[in-house]
This record gives structure tokens, sequence and C-alpha cells, in this order.
């Protein structure tokens, strides 16, 4: 699994372990969805390019640097949307646009119903955003859908992940780099990951 990235850092592990609590709560699984979404994206974008920038500070001249790319985050309706305000607050520059699948329970596959990507591509890196790798379809089917739009740097960036989910988006687009805060056992007879955390757009909005 060269391209994929599972955190190893506490603070992930640590509030990961809260949102996989039944327990736990909207107003709380939402505020963790961000949080953990903020520090996945710090891991994600090392590779940033850069370009050196002098400012003045009270005490003199100081040499340092500013982005030299712009960051698109699209989030995969409609879980994807508790991740974008946690990438916000490190990248508030940021654009974000909307691409909208539903997974067909019965099929499993993904289906589209919302897509407002502009004419051309607008950034240089994409961050496509969900909380859940699971059979993979929605993250390959957004994918499939920016490339054809032009995007030229893409990665996902999500909270769990099944093995099958991997497998899935690895074969399809080999060159998308998975940063992901845990790997789970496997998917079961309806699709979901195990032990997984349940239906991530269900917990974060209360309608499940």
């Amino acid at each position: 699994m060269s391209n994929v990235y599972p955190s190893s850092h506490p603070l992930v592990g640590h509030k990961l372990t809260k949102l996989r609590d039944s327990a736990t709560k909207p107003k709380k699984f939402r505020e963790l969805v961000r949080e953990i979404a903020a520090l996945l994206t710090y891991e994600a974008t090392l590779d940033l390019k850069t370009l050196p920038k002098m400012v003045e500070t009270p005490m003199g001249t100081a040499e340092g640097i500013e982005l030299a790319e712009r960051v698109g985050l699209v989030p995969i309706l409609r879980a994807g949307l508790g991740m974008v305000e946690g990438v916000w607050e490190l990248i508030p520059n940021a654009e974000v646009w909307h691409i909208g699948l539903y997974r067909d329970e019965e099929t499993l596959q993904p289906v589209e119903y919302y897509n407002k990507l502009p004419v051309a591509p607008t950034v240089d890196v994409c961050l496509v955003l969900d909380p859940m790798l699971a059979t993979g379809g929605s993250a390959v089917a957004t994918v499939d859908i920016l490339k054809r739009w032009g995007a030229r740097r893409i990665k996902f960036v999500g909270i769990l992940a099944a093995p099958e989910g991997i497998a899935a988006l690895q074969e399809a687009h080999p060159d998308v780099n998975i940063h992901i805060g845990a790997v789970d056992s496997h998917l079961n007879d309806i699709g979901y990951i195990v032990p997984g955390l349940g239906d991530a757009g269900d917990r974060q909005f209360g309608t499940g």
C-alpha cells in the first residue's frame, strides 16, 4: 500500500476512538470530524509547493515562505461536508467544490446527482474529502469526474477505510495518494466498514 498513509498521530487515534463510540452525540461527532480532518490535512499537505517571502517583523526582516499552489476541497455530499471546516481552519483560501453522490443500497454503486464544478480547473491540488472509504465507489467516481475536469493532482483524505475501498481506489487511480485516519478490518454484507463507526452522514446530522 505504497500510496496509503494511515495516521500514526496520537491525537488522531484518541479522537477517532471517541468518534467510533456509539454513545457520541451528533454535536460532539461533528466536532471530532472537523478536528480529525484538520489533523489529516496537516499530513496530506506536507508536499505543497512554496515560494520564498520576506516579511518585516517588529524586530527586523525575516525570511519565510508562502504557498505557491491553489488548493481545492471537494467534499463528497453529504458526509464530506463535515470535514470542510477543519481543512478551512488550516487553508482559509481553499476553494470548495461540491460533488453529490449517493450509494445505491442494492447495487452499492455510486449515483451522481450534483456537480457544480466550473468549466476549467481553478486550483492546482484537489483534496477529495469523505469520512469513509468503504467500497471505494464514490471515491473512484469523484476522481473520475475531477480528472475529466482536468485536475492534475488529486489526494483522498478520509477518516476510516476498508481494505476493499483502498484496493478499488488504487486499481482505478494508482496516482491518487490516500491519507486516512485508520484502516479497518473489512466490509460487511451491506457494504459498511467493520468495526467502523456506522453511517458517518447519519451520525453527523442526527438522522440515524
